[in-house]
């Protein structure tokens, strides 16, 4: 089944087209990058993707469902662009962040034994247990990234999706946090990730879509390295260095 249908989807902000004729599908299970020079649409066609947004013209399903009138929201992770970098002194803990994770699937009340434990559980499973009584304001951008997975993972999230994440992350917090996402992803995580380094992508997804405003490649990464779409989308000359973990 199909986590994610795009269906000859077109969004313009005012009269100028920033996602225009897209379709692909998202299998689930899969690990889709999607790349393309700043400008692109990425993030819009994301937006679109999630149910954020509505397209002008053209269809999203989720799991089967319209994506805007969507309504298991839980099984849906979102972390935003930039939210590694956020600044300003965030007066909530970690725990509690992850804690939101379970709103949408606690019963009326306080929370149950079986929430405590998804809440527990989902903080060990992306290694920041030491970290659950520090406030999130006072994380590096790396440790940030793992608690907004783990508030998806207790929320017992179906899909994962991820605009540019690692932007401002040190190297190795970046290489740790990927192998965590390929270790959710081989569990059965459906995961959509925004990210600029092409090296990165090829290295670790499963498919790749290369968007500038059209799609111009949907397929597996080997397909990808050996086409022209990148240096297409991007306008010129570009090469995939890839990175060897």
């Amino acid at each position: 089944m199909s986590a994610i249908e795009v269906r000859d989807v077109t969004f313009a902000y005012a009269s100028e087209p920033v996602v225009d004729g897209v379709s692909f599908d998202v299998e689930e299970g899969a690990f889709l990058g999607l790349v393309g020079p700043n400008g692109s649409g990425k993030t819009t066609l994301l937006e679109l993707m999630i149910g954020l947004r509505r397209p002008d013209s053209g269809s999203v399903s989720l799991f089967g469902e319209p994506a805007v009138d969507f309504a298991d929201g839980e099984r849906i992770g979102y972390v935003a662009q930039d939210v590694a970098n956020a600044n300003g002194e965030m007066p909530i803990t970690v725990r509690e962040v992850v804690r939101m994770g379970r709103y949408p699937r606690r019963l009326v009340g306080c929370f149950s034994d079986a929430d405590r434990r998804a809440v527990e559980d989902a903080i060990e499973r992306v290694g920041i247990s030491d970290l659950a009584d520090r406030r999130v304001g006072r994380l590096s951008g790396g440790q940030r990234q793992r608690v907004f997975i783990a508030r998806a993972l207790a929320g017992e999230a179906d899909l994962l999706a991820l605009d540019e994440p690692t932007t401002g992350v040190d190297a190795e917090s970046r290489e740790s946090f990927y192998d965590l996402l390929h270790e959710l992803n081989d569990e059965g995580l459906t995961v959509v990730l925004i990210e600029h380094d092409i090296g990165v992508v090829t290295t670790h997804t499963t498919e790749i879509a290369c968007l500038n405003r059209e799609l111009y490649f949907h397929g597996s990464p080997e397909a990808f390295v050996e086409t022209d779409a990148l240096a297409d989308a991007y306008g010129g000359s570009q090469h995939v260095i890839h990175h060897d973990h």
